[in-house]
């Protein structure tokens, strides 16, 4: 769906910034967080995706599917391991 909204640009404090309304916001699922993109004669706003979003779900099917192995079986501690480190 495309939405076409005019706004003015405002003063705040030393800055300036655009006012988009709550509506608009809860219609595209902006939070509180937002990138800011300048392109060629346009700026983009695009919602920041959690960090790690989807992984639980991830490492779950790899974990049924067997996936969640580690891949060096030659696992061999060495003398720093061994005489050195304190836990």
């Amino acid at each position: 769906m495309t939405s076409s909204l005019t706004t003015r640009i405002i003063r705040i404090g030393n800055s300036q910034g655009i006012r988009i309304p709550k509506a608009l916001l809860q219609q595209i699922g902006f939070t509180d967080m937002v990138t800011l993109e300048a392109q060629t004669d346009q700026l983009v706003v695009r919602p920041i995706a959690a960090a790690r979003h989807g992984w639980d779900e991830q490492f779950q099917a790899m974990a049924a599917a067997g996936d969640d192995q580690l891949l060096d079986d030659d696992y061999t501690l060495t003398d720093w391991d061994t005489t050195e480190w304190t836990w």
